[in-house]
């Protein structure tokens, strides 16, 4: 016997109908290129969506086909985002962060058939555009008097959009149709493709604006500080379309001082981003004596939050910090650390020991550790052994079938080394390849890490396994000071380390470096640093 309930497919378009119907007159306040703040609601950004349907349509853009889009956080991005998805073709991402050679990669091999840009990226466009054979046409995402001078035969963003009305139907789209591309960082081999769908997208939404999981509503104003090129800015256009809530898009605007100015002036409620950027605004705080009242929770994922950013938010800012773990292959949100009923009597340190952890599954992911043996491991805090996840917007496979089979028994392979308690947090101790084996015993580099920087005269650090004659391996710290004039000594770390890791833990140096190799996607890149101490040879 089947259920007697309408087949309503879960599509793209569905979310800004609902957005513009009842929530119409919520903001979409955007830092643009050109200078200006740019406002306008949900109604007004469904208005132009239509237009830019046709529009795409007039270029010759088919169902299937891929639409590059090389943009900050932007009114036209977001445009871009529902439009392209919305007569059937695919919004492929791209992270202005990457090298060209990457970026070449990319497009090629997502066949890309236009490519909307920012005008910050003219001259990388310039470079790139003769290297780029299935690019029909570059489309510059400003209006006429901004247009910029290039070698190459530009289109203009509202000139196409301008000779377009907004009289448009959306096609019928299945909603398993293929809506969203974002290619992975590529820390090994090339990188490779994860394909959303329609489905999986507004599930993703649904499930992120769950109250226990960021809880947006209506009277929400996130601030998304993590790019809309990097897994779909963690769902943010969605999930505030869905919402009805107001949306802060930071343009290039990334430092402390810019992105302060948006939360004070648009009382931002929820602010989010990875933990680079949350260093820099807490700084400006500091220094300019500057508050963010408005702020009641700061959602910190890409890497794992140190204790000490976690206790001045809360401490010295009054606003509530969630820690959260997610992928490119996982939409990305797979867990949020928000505390149960159950968890809200215990003391203030064993709520920070939970918040340090990366938060529980949400419903629609299920998670497991396993051993080497492949074996599950159980959740008791202590074994640790490869997460692995499924779910509906968990990736099954890479676009074209690159990087091999990702799956085992039906559950993705993370590469992330965890443990899972018995209240069901998950911790991420290590990615599998960065892990420290020493004596044969595990090391986690992110612990290390995190309890480093809580020294005061350490800004950032990162932990590196070198190889060593009698313990296999052993870790080096690697800090950029706060003040560079005056690092702080080997003496004063390893000091204020004792008593918080366990004595076989100690690093055994530390390097003092001026700033730490990041990832296009602001995590530190061991990979990079590891090739950096290549010819480091342990002190006698």
């Amino acid at each position: 016997m089947k259920g007697m309930m309408m087949d309503y497919p879960l599509t793209i378009p569905s979310v800004i109908d609902y957005a513009a119907k009842f929530h119409g007159e919520a903001e979409i306040v955007s830092r643009t290129v050109e200078g200006p703040i740019h406002r306008y609601g949900y109604a007004n950004s469904h208005h132009r969506i239509r237009q830019l349907c046709k529009a795409l349509l007039a270029q010759g853009v088919k169902p299937g086909d891929r639409v590059a889009t090389l943009a900050w956080n932007g009114y036209r991005h977001f445009e871009l985002y529902y439009a392209i998805a919305s007569i059937g073709a695919v919004c492929h991402t791209l992270n202005p962060r990457l090298f060209p050679e990457q970026l070449i990669y990319i497009i090629n091999h997502a066949e890309d058939k236009l490519v909307f840009f920012d005008l910050t990226f003219t001259p990388l466009i310039d470079g790139l555009a003769d290297k780029l054979p299935t690019v029909e046409r570059f489309v510059a995402m400003t209006d006429a008097s901004h247009m910029p001078e290039s070698k190459v035969d530009l289109a203009c963003y509202e000139d196409l959009l301008g000779v377009q009305d907004a009289d448009f139907a959306w096609p019928d789209i299945d909603e398993n149709a293929a809506s969203g591309l974002c290619y992975t960082s590529g820390t090994t081999g090339n990188p490779k493709g994860v394909v959303y769908s329609h489905r999986s997208t507004v599930l993703h939404a649904m499930a992120g604006n769950m109250r226990d999981t960021l809880g947006l509503c209506s009277h929400s104003v996130l601030l998304p500080v993590v790019p809309m090129f990097h897994v779909n800015a963690w769902g943010a256009p969605y999930g505030c379309a869905m919402a009805g809530a107001k949306l802060v898009l930071p343009g290039a605007g990334m430092d402390g001082a810019s992105i302060h100015e948006l939360i004070d002036s648009e009382e931002a409620t929820c602010i989010s981003g990875v933990p680079t950027i949350w260093l820099m605004l807490l700084d400006f705080l500091k220094t300019n004596n500057k508050r963010i009242d408005s702020v009641e929770q700061v959602v910190i994922g890409g890497s794992a939050a140190p204790r000490s950013m976690i206790e001045t938010f809360q401490n010295d800012y009054d606003t509530r910090v969630l820690h959260a773990w997610g992928m490119t292959e996982t939409s990305p949100l797979g867990t949020v650390g928000t505390f149960r009923k159950a968890e809200e009597s215990l003391s203030d340190e064993e709520k920070i020991q939970l918040q340090l952890k990366q938060g529980r599954g949400i419903f629609g992911v299920e998670l497991r550790i396993v051993g080497d043996d492949g074996k599950e491991l159980p959740w008791d805090g202590k074994a640790f052994g490869e997460l692995e996840v499924r779910g509906p917007w968990i990736a099954s496979g890479y676009f074209k079938g690159e990087g091999g089979e990702p799956l085992d028994g039906g559950w993705f392979r993370t590469g992330d080394v965890s443990t899972i308690d018995s209240r069901g947090y998950m911790q991420i101790t290590d990615r599998a390849k960065d892990v420290i084996k020493s004596g044969g015993e595990w090391i986690s580099s992110i612990e290390l890490e995190n309890e480093a920087v809580s020294h005061e005269g350490i800004a950032e650090a990162a932990v590196i396994g070198m190889a060593h004659k009698k313990w296999d391996e052993r870790p080096l710290l690697v800090v950029v000071p706060v003040d560079k004039s005056n690092p702080p000594s080997k003496e004063s770390v390893l000091e204020h380390l004792t008593g918080r890791i366990a004595k076989w833990w100690m690093p055994d140096d530390v390097q003092v470096v001026d700033e730490l190799p990041h990832t296009a996607t602001g995590k530190i890149s061991k990979k990079t640093l590891r090739e950096q101490f290549a010819d480091y040879s342990w002190p006698s």
